[in-house]
């Protein structure tokens, strides 16, 4: 159900206030996959307005997307508050705007309504096609949805068949504490049931995007102790993005939600030797005494694609592992 637009590599998520000056123009200075600035939870009621308008001319200055960002995008008020059709109307249109991050997400009929507005307010993205003398317009803006209850959980199915658009699913952990009265452990054991279910999910409907929990410390070593271990726990989930709430956590979480290179480079002497052992007429085939078949190959090409995407020269690994051959 993805958008048919590329989809970037999102492995971190960093939220921006878009009610603070400083923080929107320090933003264009960062590198990140993503970039959302957030209209919702960051900003207060009195300043809804005051703060879309800031974010407007932010990103209507924009000549171009800085080279640095793979994705820009906005976390809108819930479709539940009046604030969410005027962050839609007032923002679609914006040429530099790749995504709209939803939240609270809690029916297929949430991301109806973001959708319909989105088409309404940008038709030349999402309807119209151009003379072949024009300039092709910007790609249809992507949906990401937040998912932080137990009504979500329970609508996974029917959120993710909503929309085309739709480009992946975010847990929003404390919300979600908020909803089921739970308490935040370190091991995150009592999320256990509601992550699981958001990956399969998106991989069962084949959305690029599954982001994990914000991990709220950050400060010091055991805030980076922290990141670590809950990038490396959701990545074992199967997730393959985590939030961030502050610039300090992109760099870690980016490459812990990046193959290593150890394994990038297993994966290519796999689809090095496979290629060799298919030509032989070799279904499986064993590696350094590890069996090889085909869900061991289809994870290896999906390394070296994500390998690639996360700049690593995957045509000099193959090259020194050319002579590579099956056992």
């Amino acid at each position: 159900m993805a958008v048919s637009a590329p989809s970037v590599l999102r492995r971190a998520l960093l939220y921006v206030p878009a009610s603070s000056p400083k923080m929107l123009a320090k933003s264009l200075t960062l590198t990140a996959d993503n970039i959302t600035y957030d209209l919702e939870d960051s900003v207060t009621a009195s300043n809804k307005a005051t703060a879309r308008q800031s974010l407007h001319a932010h990103l209507s200055a924009l000549a171009t997307k800085p080279p640095g960002i793979g994705e820009l995008a906005v976390r809108i008020n819930a479709v539940s508050t009046p604030h969410a059709l005027a962050d839609l109307a007032a923002l679609a249109a914006l040429p530099h705007l790749d995504t709209v991050v939803v939240p609270k997400v809690n029916h297929a009929s949430d991301l109806h309504f973001v959708t319909d507005v989105l088409r309404h307010s940008a038709p030349a993205r999402h309807h119209h096609a151009t003379a072949p003398s024009q300039p092709p317009p910007p790609p249809p803006i992507k949906i990401i949805a937040l998912v932080e209850s137990a009504r979500a959980i329970l609508n996974l199915a029917q959120i993710c068949a909503a929309t085309p658009q739709l480009d992946g699913l975010v847990f929003a952990a404390e919300d979600f504490a908020l909803d089921l009265s739970l308490t935040r452990t370190p091991g995150l054991a009592e999320f256990l049931y509601a992550r699981s279910s958001i990956v399969t999910a998106a991989r069962a409907f084949n959305l690029p995007s599954a982001i994990d929990l914000v991990c709220t410390s950050y400060r010091g070593a055991e805030g980076a102790r922290r990141l670590e271990d809950e990038c490396r726990d959701g990545r074992g989930m199967g997730f393959n993005g985590k939030q961030c709430i502050h610039p300090s956590q992109v760099e870690a979480v980016q490459r812990m939600f990046a193959p290593s290179e150890a394994e990038v480079a297993w994966a290519v002497r796999v689809v090095i030797a496979d290629e060799k052992a298919s030509a032989a007429g070799r279904g499986a085939w064993t590696l350094e005494g590890k069996m090889i078949d085909a869900p061991v190959v289809g994870k290896a090409h999906a390394v070296v694609a994500k390998a690639e995407r996360c700049g690593f020269d995957i045509h000099g690994i193959k090259q020194e592992w050319q002579r590579q051959e099956p056992e």
